[in-house]
């Protein structure tokens, strides 16, 4: 077995490199959470696992060898919405969608950002998820569908106290507004605390579970936050949301300028 090994150093290297990004992915995927710990524990046990083998420790090492399986459970059972999340991101289809049309073909973002200029303004608080590749319809359906037309003036209606929907989010979806009154899963990473208000949790949690960006107007401030991939980026003007938008979705494409909002 050595033998073959030393004779194959590109397979050595191949191999080193292959593991290394796989301890990479699961360093991503654990860190800022509460499984951390678990995940070191389950490192003590192979290094224990691999002195116990070196020197024919039998009992200790099948003791080990157990709590093994055990642990690997265990973290299949914690980290099920991060597995689920991961697998629909392997397995993603793409989307016909306004947000994956040309730079310059983007009837729907004006609205989008008339109705975030004017909830601002009113301090009224809103969650506007702009749906990807990755699907929405676990969320959509604990809403309100609606599958209309996107207007600046429905989502400030949607929005607006005490309108039956006001207190959820907004989900959009090839260039409609799919559902309205949705719940959102809220992060559970120990890095947030809760300087965040629950609206922010929430969007942050959904952009953890998938590749949507969300618009989070804060009710208490008026500022105005983007979410996508687990970060969130606070205290933006419009054209700043514009900029981050079409980062997120053009990753750098040039952008033709899209007409300001009307004040109103």
């Amino acid at each position: 077995m050595w033998e073959a090994i030393s004779q194959s150093p590109i397979i050595d290297v191949l191999d080193v490199i292959i593991v290394a990004w796989l301890l990479y992915r699961l360093l991503r995927l654990v860190r800022n959470t509460r499984a951390v710990q678990m995940v070191a524990g389950l490192a003590i046990l192979l290094v224990l696992s691999f002195v116990a083998s070196s020197l024919g420790m039998i009992v200790v090492g099948r003791i080990i060898t157990s709590l093994q399986t055990v642990w690997v459970v265990a973290f299949i059972i914690l980290f099920q919405p991060e597995l689920r999340s991961a697998l629909a991101n392997l397995g993603m289809q793409q989307r016909l969608s306004f947000l994956q049309g040309k730079a310059d073909e983007l009837p729907a973002e004006t609205e989008i950002l008339k109705a975030v200029e004017r909830l601002s303004r009113r301090g009224l608080g809103a969650l506007i998820v702009l749906e990807r590749e990755v699907g929405l319809d676990r969320w959509v359906k604990t809403g309100t569908e609606l599958n209309a037309s996107i207007n600046a003036a429905l989502l400030e209606t949607i929005f607006t106290v005490p309108a039956p929907l006001h207190d959820g989010a907004v989900i959009i979806r090839d260039d409609k507004i799919a559902a309205a009154g949705c719940t959102l899963p809220p992060t559970e990473s120990e890095r947030i605390g809760y300087v965040l208000g629950l609206r922010h949790r929430a969007a942050i949690g959904l952009s953890e579970m998938s590749d949507a960006i969300v618009i989070v107007v804060s009710e208490e401030t008026r500022a105005i936050s983007l979410v996508h991939g687990g970060e969130i980026k606070r205290g933006l003007s419009l054209e700043d949301l514009r900029t981050e938008i079409g980062r997120v979705l053009y990753a750098g494409e040039q952008r033709k300028p899209a007409a300001e909002p009307a004040k109103t």
